[in-house]
């Protein structure tokens, strides 16, 4: 009767072992969740102040056509790289990639109207244009904070599943490493330039 109390009671430290990695493992992979989340939210609200400049550009720059629809082109990709990493359910290594490159034809294309405001000294002094230039300049420092805390979020629950006993269990449990969120284009890591 004694022996089986001794393994009966080491089963149930066992199986409450394995309820604490899991749990664990469900807490960490939510705390990614939710930091993707947070990039997402700030990816939106870039892409929601672009058509805002647009309108505000569109006046002044009767002749610079072309530079306003590249702009429209790269949010609507970038847009759609989003839209396809909801899709799929969060992001995998090929999603990032996707997502970074569509970022990075558009922080080139914004480049671009930015540097061509210059040549308007009735844009670069108008109150919408600075406003829209300050909301673009927070959202970017929004989003490297987002995507930092999203990689902070990857790097404890990929360390968490790669300690031993976990190793163990995160592969039973249907927990895989996450992918991290890395520019790798020398380009993409040059901030936008918003300066009148």
């Amino acid at each position: 009767m004694t022996v089986t109390l001794i393994i009966l009671a080491v089963l149930a430290v066992f199986a409450l072992w394995g309820v604490g990695i899991y749990n664990s493992l469900v807490r960490l992979g939510n705390q990614v969740k939710n930091a993707w989340s947070q990039i997402d939210v700030q990816l939106q609200r870039r892409y929601d102040l672009i058509p805002n400049l647009i309108e505000t550009v569109k006046g002044y720059m009767e002749y610079e056509k072309g530079t306003l629809e590249a702009v429209v082109q790269a949010r609507t990709a970038a847009v759609q790289a989003r839209e396809k990493i909801d899709k799929a359910g969060g992001p995998t290594e090929a999603s990032i990639k996707d997502l970074l490159a569509a970022e990075s034809t558009l922080k080139g294309a914004l480049g671009n109207i930015f540097a061509l405001a210059e040549n308007y000294p009735q844009l670069k002094a108008s109150d919408n244009m600075r406003v829209l230039q300050e909301e673009l300049s927070s959202t970017e420092n929004k989003v490297a904070f987002s995507r930092q805390a999203y990689n902070d979020q990857v790097m404890l629950y990929n360390t968490y599943q790669q300690e031993f006993p976990n190793v163990l269990f995160a592969g039973f449990f249907g927990h895989h490493p996450a992918d991290l969120y890395v520019v790798e284009e020398p380009e993409a890591k040059k901030p936008v330039k918003v300066a009148f």
